[in-house]
């Protein structure tokens, strides 16, 4: 099983810059994007053979996540339970026989951390809604969780302590997460991998100078890691600021 996730950082734009002969190429079983910047009615898209579940930000060009999926789901939810964090479109919940497999936007904590005290809200809500789905069968997480977790997931650690997606705040729940019994499924693999980033700033040719961040994961319950084959950094793949992510797995 081959599965891909994609901050597409507006998916009307990103289907401009190929995103559909990316898809048709990669020939995923299950496909996540994150940050379609869109409403329900704005794009079509005739992806034959997949199922298609979007979940829409109130605001209008923000935020937005979808799933595209060969095999249809069990179940689907939308966000996670609780009213106040509903209205941003970050989540979808699709349940398989085998596993839950979660597409999330996280909150990014913005310039001069305005948003900080809420994505640390965010955090803890989120880590126990993945823990009460872990309880039921396995997870499987992916998105945009905007954050570098250690200093080798960017390139420049020392200048970024304090700035968005690499505060010890964001760096610690992260660590939060994965100690209760989930796998950066990257990090299993290549533990030492430098210079592997999803992310590039569009400002002074930071791609070109691969000056990135690594904040685009795949992240699995513990008891998945027996399934796991491979995990992937596409980063020549162009069409947004991100690139994909790739995971395979014996499912």
């Amino acid at each position: 099983m081959k599965l891909i996730s994609w901050n597409v950082n507006g998916l009307r734009a990103c289907v401009e810059k190929g995103f559909l002969e990316y898809f048709k190429d990669v020939d995923a079983d299950m496909f996540c994007v994150q940050e379609t910047k869109l409403q329900e009615g704005q794009i079509q898209l005739n992806l034959e053979g997949y199922e298609q579940y979007w979940n829409y930000a109130v605001k209008k060009g923000y935020s937005g996540t979808a799933i595209f999926t060969k095999k249809k789901p069990l179940s689907v939810q939308y966000g996670v339970g609780i009213a106040e964090h509903e209205l941003e479109g970050r989540v979808i919940t699709l349940e398989f026989e085998e596993f839950y497999l979660v597409n999330v936007y996280t909150p990014n904590a913005q310039r001069e951390l305005a948003r900080l005290d809420y994505r640390m809200v965010w955090e803890d809500v989120f880590r126990n809604y993945l823990k009460e789905l872990d309880r039921i069968k396995p997870v499987i997480l992916c998105g945009d969780l905007n954050v570098a977790h250690k200093e080798i997931d960017l390139k420049n650690p020392k200048t970024n302590r304090r700035n968005a997606g690499f505060t010890d705040e964001e760096r610690e729940k992260m660590t939060a997460l994965l100690e209760a019994g989930f796998i950066d499924t990257f990090r299993y693999f290549y533990p030492d991998q430098k210079d592997a980033y999803t992310w590039w700033s569009y400002m002074g040719r930071a791609r070109a100078k691969n000056v990135g961040w690594r904040i685009d994961y795949f992240i699995v319950s513990e008891k998945l890691k027996d399934k796991l084959i491979d995990a992937q950094i596409h980063s020549s793949i162009i069409g947004s600021d991100h690139c994909p992510v790739v995971l395979e797995m014996n499912i």
